[in-house]
């Protein structure tokens, strides 16, 4: 299906990157580069250029660290929404939350779509989407608790515990109103999942994809890339663009990245690969 945020609309085979723009001081990859206006701004400037369609803003760190109650991350997100907004008008704008006070203050200032990491846990944010008219990211997040990270977590079948959790999260907000095109579901690479589990959700991703609703996948630098290689945090690029052209080809739509110009090199080539793009420039047998 077609998949609408904000001005943009992503036609079924386009192939689209979701920029990381961290507004927190403890984030595990850029260690709070973007924390402050200037070079959160900078960042997104940069992005945009670099072809991301989307720039997905977080103001708390994914995993275990400092507490950010609400009132703080609506001041980390909301105002900076609203300059981007100004900004790039054209560019899709996410927010990077599980809490339904903040999806409100963000949508409020120009958000188009709220991209919920953690299972719905707040159950109000889908209502809050539907009352903006944004999009919704349904992920699955091994049943855990905002900001925990998995121990000794086991399943029958993971991928068809992605499968049916998605499904129902995405049930829920269509129920809730939120518009069916505007609703991507998330396999929560790394989220309550070990590295074994994350790949294998990889390999099998067509399962999730043939749900037919728009898969985004969160893959950068994660810690499934680092166990895989035994690689630190800041040497896992190749690791996760290896991924992210498995899982293009497989059929997710949406890419969250950190290094965007590369992740957007790969996925024109797997485009033009699959026969939905053509070559930049042909010289080749011509002269």
């Amino acid at each position: 299906m077609e998949l609408r945020l904000g001005r943009r609309t992503f036609a079924p085979r386009d192939l689209a990157v979701m920029a990381i723009v961290n507004r927190t001081p403890d984030s595990f990859f850029d260690r709070g580069a973007t924390y402050g206006l200037g070079a959160a701004l900078d960042r997104v400037d940069a992005v945009v250029a670099e072809g991301a369609a989307i720039v997905d803003v977080g103001g708390v760190k994914a995993g275990p660290g400092d507490e950010v109650d609400a009132a703080e991350e609506i001041r980390r997100v909301a105002s900076f929404v609203a300059t981007v907004r100004d900004r790039h008008p054209d560019v899709v704008i996410s927010v990077d939350t599980w809490r339904a006070e903040v999806g409100e203050a963000a949508c409020a200032e120009g958000a188009d779509l709220l991209n919920d990491v953690w299972e719905g846990w707040d159950p109000r944010l889908a209502e809050v989407a539907a009352k903006h008219g944004a999009g919704l990211v349904c992920t699955h997040a091994g049943h855990a608790r905002p900001r925990t990270r998995p121990h000794r977590v086991a399943y029958d079948d993971v991928v068809r515990d992605v499968v049916d959790t998605c499904e129902g999260l995405a049930a829920k907000a269509l129920a809730a109103g939120v518009r069916r095109d505007g609703i991507v579901v998330d396999p929560g690479h790394d989220f309550g999942k070990s590295s074994r589990h994350s790949l294998e959700v990889t390999r099998r991703l067509p399962e999730l994809v043939a749900t037919g609703w728009p898969v985004l996948v969160a893959l950068s630098n994660k810690d499934f890339v680092g166990e895989t290689l035994d690689l630190p945090v800041g040497e896992r690029l190749e690791g996760t663009l290896a991924a992210t052209a498995v899982s293009a080809w497989l059929g997710a739509r949406l890419f969250r990245a950190h290094q965007v110009a590369e992740t957007v090199r790969v996925l024109r080539m797997v485009s033009a690969i699959r026969g939905d793009t053509d070559v930049a420039v042909a010289r080749r047998g011509l002269a």
